[in-house]
């Protein structure tokens, strides 16, 4: 008898996985990468967003935007250690490296520098804290190469059906510029025409542009012969209603947060945030009654939808509770400086987030 192969079926519009559902998994990563500054913690986390997205990516245009962010997030790294080396570090240390040139400033700017002595502990401090944004930046280009913004929009509730529209024509500005470039490079090549240097970046910018410009027409024409914009007459008590649990939803998401974040708020910050979320839900709710529109096919919230969502919240629930028994472990020290080491149950709480790569529908492209 053969054996019995579990495997993740072919994706179609039946089973598409809900596009929320990604962007849940890549802020749970997200949220675990703000709790580390462990460099070998944040490049398994980059590591498992990043095997997730060849397994499971496609080849739409949002799809090819993964690298422009892995670039950015380097760019960051290395902005961060320039800033450090230019301005210094309130990081004390004793082994010194070099010395810049230090510029004289005036009485009324003590505190600042420029230039000066640099230390190994400053720079490794720089390094550390450019990893985690660069590790951030990494986890939403990761949700920005998964998710479909379309299918996005389309989940939004109808109180955020605007402003959605607005979120996801500059979500898509970024992906589909870089695939805009990538095929303009291309055929340049194929031409024997150079594709590097200032003249051919400004050769490849006008149709890039114009390509852009082009999009943003068809975008503004196909919105305005689907009634965007239409709204329908509701009670004014509804209306102040749905502004009263709108703002006091919000506020209470904002207390229950910084509860959360505070050592002192821990015991109140979760159930205000509850009650924020229930009242924000219930003004959206009704604040949808404004918006005249319909849903053609609504994307359904099935089990693998719950799985991948779950798993990145995994991730993010075990690093924050790995903050109260292995803290040194999370953040290695630099003063004096240490060898970072990769502490075990932190790693395995991250590799959850490897879930999507074997529950989520395969693409016809992968299958």
């Amino acid at each position: 008898m053969p054996p019995v192969v579990l495997r993740a079926p072919e994706a179609s519009r039946a089973n598409a996985l809900h596009a929320g559902a990604w962007w849940l998994w890549a802020l749970g990563l997200a949220v675990a990468a703000s709790r580390t500054t462990n460099p070998l913690l944040l490049g398994l986390l980059v590591g498992v967003a990043g095997y997730v997205v060849a397994a499971r990516r496609t080849d739409a245009p949002w799809a090819r935007s993964y690298g422009a962010f892995v670039k950015l997030g380097l760019f960051v790294v290395f902005l961060r250690v320039v800033f450090s080396l230019l301005l210094g570090s309130p990081i004390p240390g004793t082994h010194e490296l070099f010395t810049l040139p230090e510029v004289p400033l005036p009485d009324w700017a003590q505190g600042v520098r420029i230039g000066g002595r640099v230390t190994a502990e400053q720079l490794v401090f720089a390094v550390y804290d450019g990893l985690k944004l660069a590790t951030l930046l990494i986890c939403v280009g990761a949700a920005n190469a998964l998710a479909n913004p379309a299918r996005l929009l389309k989940s939004l509730p109808g109180a955020l059906y605007e402003a959605g529209v607005a979120v996801v024509v500059a979500m898509t500005f970024a992906p589909n510029m870089v695939a805009d470039v990538v095929r303009l490079r291309t055929a340049r090549r194929l031409r024997g025409r150079p594709t590097g240097g200032v003249r051919a970046v400004l050769q490849i910018g006008l149709p890039v542009l114009e390509g852009a410009l082009e999009r943003s027409i068809a975008v503004a024409a196909s919105m305005d012969a689907r009634g965007y914009g239409r709204t329908a007459q509701v009670p004014a008590a509804v209306r102040r209603t749905t502004n009263l649990l709108t703002l006091g939803g919000l506020l209470g998401i904002c207390a229950g947060s910084y509860g959360l974040l505070a050592a002192e708020g821990a015991g109140y910050g979760l159930p205000l945030l509850g009650a924020g979320l229930l009242a924000a839900m219930a003004g959206l709710r009704l604040g949808g009654r404004r918006t005249v529109r319909t849903r053609y096919r609504p994307d359904r919230w099935g089990i693998r939808s719950w799985l991948v969502a779950g798993s990145g919240v995994m991730v993010a629930v075990l690093m924050i509770w790995a903050n109260a028994y292995a803290p040194e472990a999370l953040h290695p020290g630099v003063v004096p400086l240490e060898m970072p080491e990769l502490p075990l149950w932190p790693a395995l709480s991250i590799l959850v987030g490897l879930v999507p790569a074997f529950v989520a529908p395969v693409p016809k492209e992968n299958a």
